[in-house]
């Protein structure tokens, strides 16, 4: 299994950004898709999460309202589009892949990762 993250960049705050993980390896139908990130010094942290299946989706209360996430199921592959960025924003933006999900929150309750991409919101 593969999870292959992009789209990150250097963006001025209130830009916007969108970033997408291509999954490959193994069907993804039960599975919940999700973002995490980690700024420097800080602990990773729970972004958006999504089921693959219906399409629910769950946000950090501090991207409510500014970041999207979806999936293409043709592609294979999970987006979320970040709107109106704030340097707080800074972080490098992970997906993962997990199937028996208790808590989107824990990092620990995934199955799989991919690398990061490097998101930079300059003020």
């Amino acid at each position: 299994v593969q999870l292959q993250a992009s789209g990150g960049g250097l963006v001025q705050a209130g830009g916007s950004l969108r970033l997408s993980c291509a999954a490959s390896g193994r069907t993804f139908n039960g599975y919940a898709m999700a973002w995490f990130r980690q700024a420097p010094g800080k602990e990773r942290e729970f972004v958006a999460a999504i089921w693959w299946s219906g399409g629910t989706t769950y946000y950090a209360d501090s991207v409510k309202g500014r970041f999207t996430i979806s999936r293409e199921s043709a592609k294979n592959t999970v987006y979320l589009q970040m709107i109106s960025l704030k340097s707080e924003d800074t972080a490098v933006y992970y997906c993962a892949a997990g199937r028996y999900i208790s808590s989107f929150l824990q990092s620990y309750e995934y199955d799989y990762w991919g690398r990061g991409t490097q998101v930079t919101v300059s003020s």
